[in-house]
């Protein structure tokens, strides 16, 4: 193997590694939906909401369940962390 076909080689495998990993990781990043939904219904059950935040708050828990049951983890995640955030936690 020459030189030159050498480096074209290993700036391919490079190459490869750059746009793959950051795919593969950030695929494995996601969480169950299940599981968050979990977290948030029981912050959701200790926390004191005005009926305002609470009617918000529902609507986004069932805009989450809805994605969940479409397998869309990362869309109903969105939503459950914006219940969060409503919540203060």
């Amino acid at each position: 193997m020459t030189k030159r076909n050498a480096i074209r080689l290993l700036n391919a495998l490079l190459f490869s590694c750059a746009v793959t990993l950051p795919v593969a990781g950030h695929a494995a990043a996601a969480r169950p939906c299940e599981d968050v939904l979990k977290e948030m219904r029981t912050a959701k059950g200790s926390a004191n909401l005005t009926a305002d935040v609470k009617t918000k708050v529902d609507a986004l828990e069932a805009k989450a369940v809805e994605r969940c049951n479409a397998d869309d983890d990362k869309r109903a995640n969105a939503f459950l962390q914006q219940a969060m955030a409503l919540m203060g936690k």
